[in-house]
């Protein structure tokens, strides 16, 4: 049996949902404008990918990565989200 693709599959599970509570702490704590290092972050991790020749290590920074460049767009939506008052502002 081979778990390569189960091992992938839980090891992405998690890392989007770890950024799922970093989105939420970063927008209340600092709003919007970190973006820019989600995308720095995001890119990095990204090109880092093509270069790693483990599958995990290849993998896991693939799927951070993109989680980061994906959490850019999720930062202005729990704005909004606080916006509607879904979620609490800081004061």
């Amino acid at each position: 049996m081979y778990f390569t693709g189960i091992t992938i599959a839980i090891m992405t599970f998690l890392t989007i949902g770890i950024w799922h509570p970093i989105v939420i702490k970063t927008e209340y704590y600092f709003g919007t404008r970190p973006w820019i290092i989600y995308l720095i972050v995001g890119l990095g991790c990204c090109v880092a990918a093509l270069f790693v020749a483990n599958i995990y290590l290849s993998s896991f920074l693939g799927v951070f990565g993109a989680s980061a460049l994906w959490g850019i767009g999720e930062l202005f939506e729990q704005k909004k989200r606080v916006e509607r008052g879904w979620f609490p502002k800081r004061k």
